[in-house]
C-alpha cells in the first residue's frame, strides 16, 4: 500500500510478468497490451494537474450497473404477504421460507391483486420504494423471443443458449444477446453512442469497480478499472529509493523504440501512469463525500462512485457507465441458517447490498445529483423456488430493482409469475421463465441515457422482437 496516495500498488516485475511472460507471439503481446488500456482508458490526454472540482452539470447523467454475481434468490427478496399467498409460498419453499412476522410490506401503485412484502435485511430499500426512489421490475431474464409454456416445452421457439450456465448467462445479460456470441456488452454500445457528449474528457466515461467485464466491452469506449481506493497504480509512486526507481522506469517507458510492440507497450504503459496520476490528483481536489457509507465490499465501490461523481465537471464527464459487482449469490447450500431463515447468507448480502444502495442514494442527494443518476440490479438467473434441502439451485426469470430520483418508484413493473411449482409460469421446481425481457429492461434505460429510438436497434439488436422498449419505471 502506498502511504501517500492510500491507492492499491502493483509491482512492475508482478505487472509485466503476468501481463506479458504468456506473450511468446503476437497475439500474447497484443492481449498483453489489452490489459495495461484497461487500467489506462483515456479519452484525451491529460495535461497538468485539475482544478478543483465543480458542482455536478445540470446535463449530467449516469448508469450504474449492480452485478449480483451468482443469481440471486429473488423469491426471498419479494415475497407473498397475503393470507393464502403466503400459505402457498411456505408451502412450496418449506425451509427457504422467511417467517411471515418479520417481513417489510410495501404497497405497489399497481396491483394484479396480491400483497407482496420484501426481505427482513432490507429495510433501506423498503424505504427507498416507499419514499418513491425505487422500483421493483418482476421476472425479467435472458429471452430470445417472447415465450410461453406451451412453447418452452414443445421446443417451437429458440431458447436462450446454455440457459442455466453461470458464466453464459452472466454474458448474455451483460451483451443482451442469448441467441450468439457477441464482442461486445449493451453498456458498452451505449457508451459508444452517447460518449459525443463527453467534449472533454480526460478518462474514459466507463469506469469499472470490479476490474474486466463484459457490459462496458465497446467498439470505441475502453472500460476503465479503478479500485475502491482509486486509480490502481505501479509501487514506487512516493518515497525516497522507490521514487528514483519509478521516475527511471517512467524515462525508459517514454523512450523511442524501434519495434512496433515495444513502441505499444511503452505508450500505453505510460499513458496508464498518466492517467492514474491525473485521476487520483483529481479525486484529491474534489469535495469530500459526507454521507456515510458501510465499510463492506459493495459499500466501498459505491463510495468511490460517488466520488468519481462528484469530481465527473472537473474530468469533463457528462455520462458514464459504472459496473459494480458482489459475488456470493450462488446458494446451493447454507442459504439460511438452521436457527432462523432470516439469518445467513443470502440475508447478509441482501442486507450489505441495501445498506450499500441506500447510503449511495443518500450521496447522489447530497451531490445535487439524485435526478441524473440510475442504479438497476441484474443478476445471472433466478433460482427455484423450492428447496434443495439447504439452499437453491438455478432458476431463470429474475426479479431487479431500480433506484434514483428519476425512478417512477413505489410500483412494480412487469408481471409477477403464477407462484406454483408445475403451473403456467414454471419449467420445473419453480424456474420462472420470464415475461420481461433483458432487451426491454436495457432499452428503458438506454432510453433514459440518451440513445434515440432509431438507435436502440444498435444497443440491442433483439429489441424489435419484444412489446415494450419502454417499460415506463424512468422519467
Amino acid at each position: 500500500m502506498n502511504k501517500e496516495t492510500d491507492v492499491p500498488t502493483l509491482s512492475r516485475r508482478n505487472f509485466i510478468g503476468s501481463s506479458c511472460c504468456a506473450a511468446v507471439g503476437a497475439t500474447g503481446l497484443l492481449s498483453a497490451l489489452g490489459s495495461l488500456r484497461l487500467m489506462g482508458a483515456a479519452a484525451s490526454p491529460g495535461s497538468g494537474l485539475p482544478s478543483t472540482g465543480a458542482d455536478v452539470a445540470g446535463d449530467y447523467k449516469a448508469l450504474v450497473c449492480l452485478f449480483l454475481n451468482g443469481g440471486n434468490d429473488a423469491n426471498n427478496l419479494i415475497v407473498p404477504s397475503d393470507s393464502a399467498g403466503y400459505a402457498a409460498y411456505a408451502a412450496a419453499r418449506s425451509n427457504l421460507a422467511l417467517p411471515q412476522t418479520g417481513l417489510l410490506p410495501i404497497s405497489p401503485k399497481s396491483s394484479d391483486g396480491r400483497s407482496w412484502a420484501l426481505h427482513a435485511a432490507v429495510p433501506e430499500l423498503q424505504g427507498l420504494f416507499t419514499s418513491g426512489k425505487a422500483a421493483i421490475l418482476a421476472n425479467v431474464g435472458t429471452l430470445v423471443y417472447p415465450t410461453t409454456k406451451a412453447q418452452y416445452t414443445g421446443n417451437t421457439v429458440p431458447l436462450p443458449r446454455q440457459l442455466y450456465s453461470h458464466s453464459d448467462q452472466q454474458v448474455q445479460w451483460q451483451t443482451s444477446v442469448p441467441d450468439k456470441p457477441s464482442t461486445t456488452g449493451w453498456g458498452g454500445r451505449v457508451a459508444d453512442l452517447v460518449d459525443a457528449f463527453n467534449a472533454n474528457n480526460q478518462i474514459s466515461m466507463s469506469i469499472s469497480l470490479a476490474g474486466v467485464n463484459t457490459f462496458q466491452v465497446g467498439n470505441q469506449v475502453t472500460q476503465y478499472a479503478v479500485s475502491s481506493n482509486g486509480a490502481i497504480l505501479f509501487s514506487g509512486q512516493g518515497g525516497n529509493i522507490d521514487s528514483v526507481r519509478f521516475r527511471a522506469q517512467k524515462d525508459l517507458f517514454a523512450r523511442t523504440q524501434g519495434n512496433l510492440f515495444e513502441t505499444a507497450f511503452n505508450g500505453i504503459t505510460a499513458g496508464a501512469i498518466a492517467d492514474g496520476d491525473y485521476l487520483n490528483a483529481t479525486l484529491a481536489k474534489s469535495p469530500a463525500i459526507a454521507t456515510i457509507f458501510p465499510n463492506t465490499n459493495v459499500g466501498n465501490q459505491l463510495k468511490m462512485i460517488a466520488r468519481l461523481i462528484g469530481a465527473a465537471s472537473s474530468l469533463g464527464l457528462k455520462r458514464q457507465v459504472f459496473f459494480v459487482q458482489l459475488g456470493g449469490w450462488d446458494t446451493h447450500a447454507a442459504q439460511l441458517t438452521n436457527a432462523s431463515p432470516t439469518s445467513g447468507a443470502h440475508a447478509l448480502l441482501l442486507s450489505q447490498t441495501s445498506q450499500a444502495v441506500s447510503a449511495f442514494y443518500n450521496a447522489t442527494v447530497e451531490l445535487g445529483a439524485a435526478n441524473q443518476v440510475t442504479t438497476f440490479t441484474a443478476s445471472d438467473f433466478g433460482r427455484t423456488y423450492r428447496s434443495n434441502g439447504d439452499g437453491s439451485d438455478h432458476g431463470w426469470g429474475n426479479h431487479q430493482f431500480i433506484v434514483g430520483g428519476a425512478v417512477k418508484g413505489t410500483d412494480l413493473y412487469g408481471r409477477m409469475p403464477v407462484l406454483t411449482v408445475n403451473g403456467p409460469d414454471d419449467t420445473g421446481q419453480g424456474r420462472w421463465i420470464p415475461t420481461t425481457s433483458v432487451d426491454e429492461y436495457a432499452a428503458t434505460l438506454a432510453t433514459w441515457f440518451g440513445v434515440s429510438a432509431a438507435n436502440l436497434p444498435i444497443v440491442l439488436p433483439n429489441i424489435g422482437r419484444f412489446a415494450k422498449p419502454n417499460l415506463g419505471f424512468l422519467g
